[in-house]
């Protein structure tokens, strides 16, 4: 039966804790998360290189599991990757022998679904993309900022209600960063999916969050999480107003909290 309490939440997370055990000692990368999250809100998770972000991001999709504490989704507890999720990663993972259109429409075929059932839908997202242009092009022929785009259209082929990003952006430059960062926002107001973003960027975490949860150095915990109260749609401009920096300063004071920054005092 499921858990009700959690049925209230989209996400749930509680005291989750994870150990890698190896041969050369054991890793503790997770200690005592926990969140709710409610179903459309999108969540940044921001911290030091190493605190869990990207381990904790693997046990909501599935990939890896709690040692302990639990994670729900829609009530259900997660055993697998949950059904209806997106997930994106800081390499975009094409395949390269395959064309735009075809690396988007691999959602489809990987999860067993006819893919000419969905052809109109992938390039309905392409041309959300300004990718259009491109669907017969291979991803080698592509920027590294097209292929980005390229994988979060796969991603939302079939409109999931989840989505989780691990630093997709992270390897791009700072112009390209921004036009992406706008980009997610409009998909985010369009698809009203549940959104996960791992960065160490502060200031794309404001953007784009309407919660920030800053987490502490190994083993990862909650160091405080942060409700954004700007208005959206959010502009670039945006980022130069004293609400945008005080938000900057209020994280970077945690960080310098718990140690993570040293003052410039």
């Amino acid at each position: 039966m499921p858990n009700l309490a959690a049925a209230q939440n989209h996400v749930s997370i509680n005291n989750v804790c994870k150990v890698f055990v190896s041969d050369r000692g054991n890793v503790e990368a997770l200690r005592d998360i926990s969140l709710d999250v409610t179903a459309g809100a999108f969540v940044s998770m921001v911290g030091p290189s190493g605190c869990g972000k990207s381990t904790l991001l693997r046990c909501l999709a599935g990939l890896e599991f709690p040692s302990s504490g639990e994670i729900t989704i829609r009530g259900e507890l997660v055993t697998r990757p949950p059904e209806n999720m997106g997930i994106v990663f800081q390499r975009d993972v094409l395949l390269d022998w395959r064309t735009v259109l075809n690396n988007v429409l691999f959602q489809a075929e990987f999860r067993g679904s006819d893919r000419r059932k969905w052809i109109h839908r992938a390039k309905e997202l392409l041309d959300l993309f300004g990718l259009s242009d491109f669907q017969n092009h291979y991803p080698w022929e592509l920027s590294g900022g097209m292929r980005q785009r390229v994988s979060i259209c796969r991603a939302l082929l079939d409109s999931p209600d989840l989505l989780l990003m691990d630093e997709p952006f992270a390897a791009l430059d700072a112009f390209t960063r921004d036009e992406l960062n706008l980009e997610l926002q409009k998909i985010s107001r369009l698809s009203a999916a549940t959104t996960f973003f791992v960065t160490h960027n502060i200031g794309e975490a404001i953007f784009l969050a309407d919660r920030i949860v800053v987490m502490n150095r190994r083993p990862g915990r909650v160091a405080r999480v942060i409700d954004v109260d700007l208005p959206r749609p959010r502009s670039l401009d945006m980022r130069e107003t004293p609400e945008f920096a005080s938000y900057a300063a209020r994280i970077r004071g945690i960080f310098e909290e718990i140690g993570v920054l040293r003052s410039a005092a």
